[in-house]
């Protein structure tokens, strides 16, 4: 029978789509993620059990026994969480916690993957769903790993501790921890998006961009978890994305006094009760401290009166001059103080 050129078109497509799921199909089911009503009673108690008890030595401020517990990579390192216990220690001694139903996240292979992805729960046509969650982990090795965020109620506000835990034999050891506080101020994510909504009606366009990146930081407990939120809020966030400042590793140049001062970033941060602004320029040396604060103070300046808008936005301006080799001097300055 005589092949029509409708014939040869479909069977190229079913040539292709097989090809395509030969490629892709072992690296799709490679990385599983099993939510809280997914994994089995023994693994969810285990580690919903795990993370309470972890939880526990952080209120007491337990720094060692943590670290007797977490996987050898990280207690040979464990500097960072020792601070970040300590600094949270008025907020979490006695706090009350609350363990969140857990993730189960399993990565299949011979070699760490580069960027593992793992899709939570249930998608729909347009993504991301009420109850689902996708976790993006860079460099991760094969294994069986957990991740857990406990709420901890204590006198001076609410606290989330996450941990990233891995299994060994039947023992989660702790693999990454982390303590955030929900709120700036007694402000949460959603209040930032409204705010960032707000900013954006009256066109002012950065401040809405930098307060969609707060109100995304805020609405997730660990930096590599995206929900339905923090898709919805990038989503609004692009249409004020700014191009007259450094963005995606993007530098830009601003001038201030006769010189030219390239910036490499801007970002949001919150200091104490404070809601500054952090900028980062380039510098070929900090060891004159009396001068490089002079350029900050400039780049300070320069940034208002390029962007007056920002003094509705922020209580303050950080600016740090950056050495090639990584070295920094910073300044901070209240708004009110940057004339």
């Amino acid at each position: 029978m005589r092949r029509t050129g409708r014939d040869w078109l479909c069977k190229l497509v079913l040539l292709q789509v097989l090809t395509l799921l030969l490629m892709w199909g072992p690296l799709a089911f490679s990385q599983t993620c099993y939510t809280a009503s997914d994994m089995d009673e023994p693994t969810r108690a285990a580690l919903e059990g795990s993370a309470k008890r972890y939880s526990d030595m952080a209120v007491r401020g337990d720094s060692a026994a943590l670290k007797e517990n977490a996987i050898p990579s990280l207690a040979s390192d464990f500097s960072e969480i020792e601070s970040a216990v300590k600094d949270n220690q008025p907020a979490l001694a006695g706090g009350q916690t609350t363990v969140r139903p857990p993730y189960q996240l399993k990565v299949e292979g011979n070699a760490p993957t580069a960027r593992a992805e793992f899709l939570c729960g249930v998608f729909g046509a347009n993504g991301q769903t009420a109850n689902s969650a996708e976790f993006v982990i860079t460099n991760l090795a094969p294994g069986n790993y957990g991740v857990v965020t406990v709420d901890v109620a204590g006198s001076k506000g609410p606290r989330s501790v996450s941990f990233v835990l891995e299994q060994h034999g039947a023992d989660w050891k702790l693999g990454g921890f982390y303590i955030k506080d929900p709120q700036i101020a007694g402000h949460d994510a959603n209040w930032f998006a409204e705010k960032a909504r707000a900013f954006k009606t009256k066109n002012q366009n950065h401040n809405a961009w930098f307060y969609y990146l707060e109100a995304r930081e805020l609405a997730v407990p660990v930096p590599f978890m995206y929900t339905q939120m923090t898709d919805k809020l990038y989503d609004e966030s692009q249409s004020v994305k700014p191009a007259d400042l450094p963005a995606d590793g993007n530098t830009v140049d601003l001038t201030a006094g006769g010189k030219t001062y390239k910036l490499t970033a801007a970002f949001p941060l919150p200091v104490g009760q404070d809601f500054d602004l952090v900028a980062k320029y380039q510098s070929p040396d900090v060891s004159n401290t009396g001068q490089t604060f002079q350029d900050n103070t400039a780049v300070m300046k320069a940034l208002l009166a390029k962007f007056p808008e920002l003094r509705d936005g922020f209580d303050g301006m950080v600016v740090r001059a950056v050495e090639p080799s990584g070295k920094d001097y910073g300044s901070m300055l209240a708004m009110k103080d940057i004339k």
